[in-house]
């Protein structure tokens, strides 16, 4: 039985700046991520097995046992990536009602990983986003690989809920949808209504989010087979610093 999905509004690779300034959000082709960021689609589809090897999230406060992740930091300043020592995942109560204000360990992404040619493509163009956006400067990046499975019945893709992530630009890249029905995609203006759905379902495509001016949640999953899970990439940049513990940095 085949499970009817809303298609994402996807914007052509020309149009993106422009799409992303009148409404806060854009949505890319796997085509036109690799257009823009000059990795090919065989390189990306290279780094899907190692969806396979995160660990299990160890901090979920809902009970669940369906998160798996890695996550690393980098710091992105032109077509220049650096890997920033690894260092914990953290966020205010403000944008994380349910698991802010932890400091978060997770494995890292794996070095070889961080040192594909196409992760990093993947990382040097969505510095350039940020800096269209913004202007020209050094980005605080946080990568994180995360899969949920439906292992227990149901996965939750964000249990936190609809959310910021108090950065400038989100990016959430579909890997793969496997035995699932569910997932879906709700974007939504932060001072009006208004607000759109959909469902990311081609590998390598990816929701590109300007954090200041929208709100967004992934609905949770189910599985239609065995083995369903849901792998994404989400990558998030911020100006000037990383997302840190005040009562750290004074320490």
């Amino acid at each position: 039985m085949s499970i009817q999905t809303l298609q994402p509004p996807l914007t052509a690779a020309l149009d993106l700046r422009e799409t992303i300034r009148k409404q806060g959000f854009a949505v890319l082709s796997a085509e036109s991520v690799a257009q823009l960021s000059g990795a090919s689609l065989e390189a990306l589809k290279q780094l899907e097995s190692t969806w396979a090897s995160l660990a299990p999230d160890q901090y979920l406060k809902d009970g669940g046992r369906y998160r798996y992740r890695r996550h690393s930091s980098y710091e992105i300043n032109g077509d220049q990536v650096t890997s920033v020592a690894h260092r914990a995942h953290w966020q205010p109560l403000s944008y994380n009602a349910l698991h802010g204000g932890m400091h978060r360990w997770f494995e890292p992404v794996e070095a070889h990983v961080s040192q594909d040619s196409a992760w990093q493509a993947l990382l040097r163009f969505l510095g350039r986003v940020a800096s269209e956006m913004h202007g020209p400067q050094t980005w605080f990046t946080e990568a994180h690989q995360f899969r949920i499975d439906t292992a227990d019945g149901i996965g939750r893709p964000t249990p936190e809920g609809a959310h910021r992530d108090g950065v400038h630009l989100v990016a959430v890249f579909m890997v793969g949808r496997h035995h699932i029905k569910g997932g879906e995609t709700r974007v939504f203006e932060m001072t009006t209504p208004f607000g759109q759905r959909f469902t990311l379902t081609q590998p390598w495509s990816v929701l590109l989010l300007d954090d200041e001016r929208v709100i967004h949640e992934t609905t949770p999953i189910q599985p239609t087979e065995e083995n369903g899970c849901r792998d994404t990439l989400v990558v998030t940049l911020r100006a000037k610093s990383f997302l840190d513990d005040p009562a750290m940095i004074k320490a």
